[in-house]
């Protein structure tokens, strides 16, 4: 396994979004509410050498990029990716989202990452429109031709609670887009997906990947060891086909992040040469 590990900055407190967002949607960025110096420097202490930040978490640093690339540089950690995301599906504001896509975009590149994640896709509250997907779709062009310019690659990250969540989702909107996938494995697993069916169906997208544990009961997204997902299936099935790529594990919350970080890296370690 010749993978390039890296751990998501989220871990490291309560997640959230920009409230100004509610009135402007060119401000609705994710964000963890935490110290997101404290957390690159543990992410490198536990032995990652990559981190993924939110947009609204790396946006902090816009205009003083060069403080955050100290940070990076002394917790020996590379800007791997960034986060974003948006509804797509509403004309009006798709301009607004896409703007400030493109603001995290920048800063990403600016520190040196390969990539830009998105998830989204609003579930209407009267229910998905026939073309809701396509609108999608033609959305994650959109965003695909922000990424290329910056030297960054653009993937699409299905989750639960928008309008691709598993399989099915999955296939349909990849058929209106050419943008990379990035799978989330609990995502995809609560929303009914076998993990290693759909990297084998999806291998040719697939450039950057997103590790989770889940347990299903109670619902809990957990470390890499822990849970109901089997991680060595996906694991393995990533090694056989080859993927050598940037992989981050990703855990939303956890009562010790640090310690957390560690363990998945353990359980990712016992197959092998990482770096």
């Amino acid at each position: 396994m010749s993978w390039k590990l890296a751990y998501h900055a989220n871990c490291w407190g309560a997640l959230g979004g920009n409230a100004v967002g509610v009135t402007s949607i060119t401000q609705l960025t994710y964000r963890t509410f935490g110290d997101m110096e404290r957390a690159v420097g543990e992410i490198g202490e536990a032995g990652y050498t990559g981190t993924e930040l939110f947009d609204g978490n790396l946006l902090d640093y816009e205009g003083r990029i060069k403080d955050f690339a100290a940070v990076l540089g002394a917790a020996g950690v590379r800007l791997v990716a960034v986060y974003s995301g948006g509804n797509f599906i509403f004309d009006d504001v798709l301009a607004e989202e896409l703007a400030r896509i493109e603001r995290a975009a920048a800063a990403a590149a600016a520190l040196g990452a390969e990539h830009l994640v998105v998830g989204g896709g609003a579930k209407r509250a009267a229910g998905r429109k026939p073309d809701d997907i396509k609108r999608l779709g033609a959305a994650l062009e959109k965003v695909v031709a922000i990424a290329r310019p910056k030297g960054l690659t653009a993937h699409y990250h299905p989750h639960l609670t928008t309008i691709v969540e598993g399989p099915a989702e999955v296939r349909e909107v990849f058929a209106e887009t050419s943008i990379d996938f990035c799978p989330d494995t609990a995502h995809l697993a609560a929303a009914g997906g076998d993990i290693p069916t759909l990297l084998q169906e999806h291998k040719d997208r697939i450039s950057y990947v997103h590790l989770k544990g889940w347990q299903k009961e109670p619902f809990a997204f957990t470390p890499l060891d822990q849970g109901t997902l089997d991680m060595g299936a996906i694991v393995r099935t990533l090694q056989a086909l080859g993927y050598d790529g940037w992989v981050t594990t990703e855990l939303d919350s956890w009562p010790d992040p640090k310690g957390a970080a560690r363990q998945s890296l353990a359980f990712l370690r016992s197959f092998g040469g990482s770096r």
